[in-house]
């Protein structure tokens, strides 16, 4: 995840505001009516994230489960996520772009995807929109052959979320491959049964407590984004606690 957009509305306001209470989110009684995803059959999966740490913030329960089931599985970081600290004083965006490999790996590793395969199309992060047929070929032969795509809801209210997811789509439905979207950035600024939400076609997937721990300790390798770089504001965590707690759910979700 990164707190940059493109700087135009709805992005900046949305993303920037207050965000929903994940006591609300829990409270609400319409988890139970969606129905549950059933895992694609024997095959490989790829997952396609905007930037390092948006799979497992969304889907990384899902990664664990599919890890798990012996299911091969390719990660694509499309950009490096070196746009987070913009105006930091103690990383250089080129250095960014290290940790968050690092981290990305780390965070597979923890989930029990020591296999994955990671794939790094290195667009420049906050500007995925403007490299988006760039991104669908370069997605096209790593799609093919595969038993699902996932990728970034397409209406994240992101701009290289909303970019990437459809980049992705674009590219399975070239592969003739399954395709699914999962929400990073709307548990932020969504609320229950909120309209703009495609609710009915949203399924969820159940997380045990196992699974938990391990997209709880997965989340906690990415130190450049749940914890300040240094003093001062432009050094402050992308990921605070209560951000956090929207992806540390017994389930998670997405959209068909």
């Amino acid at each position: 995840m990164t707190d940059l957009t493109d700087g135009t509305p709805p992005y900046t306001d949305a993303i920037q505001a207050p965000g929903t209470d994940e006591s609300v989110w829990e409270a609400w009684p319409g988890w139970e009516s969606l129905p549950e995803f059933t895992l694609p059959p024997p095959g490989r999966v790829v997952v396609v994230a905007a930037h390092p740490d948006d799979e497992v913030l969304g889907l990384g329960g899902t990664i664990a489960r599919l890890a798990a089931a012996g299911h091969g599985l390719t990660v694509v970081s499309v950009t490096d996520g070196e746009g987070s600290h913009p105006h930091s004083r103690v990383l250089h965006p080129d250095d960014l772009s290290r940790v968050r490999a690092e981290e990305i790996r780390t965070a597979l590793d923890r989930l029990g995807a020591h296999d994955a395969e990671i794939a790094r199309l290195h667009v420049p992060d906050s500007g995925v929109g403007r490299h988006e047929e760039e991104v669908r070929r370069a997605l096209v032969p790593l799609c093919s052959g595969a038993a699902l795509v996932a990728a970034p809801w397409t209406a994240d209210v992101h701009s290289d979320h909303e970019a990437a997811g459809r980049a992705a789509r674009a590219a399975a439905a070239e592969s003739g491959v399954p395709f699914v979207e999962y929400p990073v950035w709307l548990w932020h600024w969504g609320r229950p049964e909120d309209p703009r939400v495609p609710w009915d076609r949203a399924a969820r997937l159940p997380l045990s407590a196992e699974v938990q721990a391990r997209k709880r300790h997965a989340v906690a390798a990415f130190v450049s984004q749940i914890r300040p770089l240094g003093p001062g504001p432009e050094e402050a965590a992308v990921l605070p606690p209560e951000e956090l707690a929207h992806h540390l759910r017994p389930r998670e979700v997405v959209f068909l």
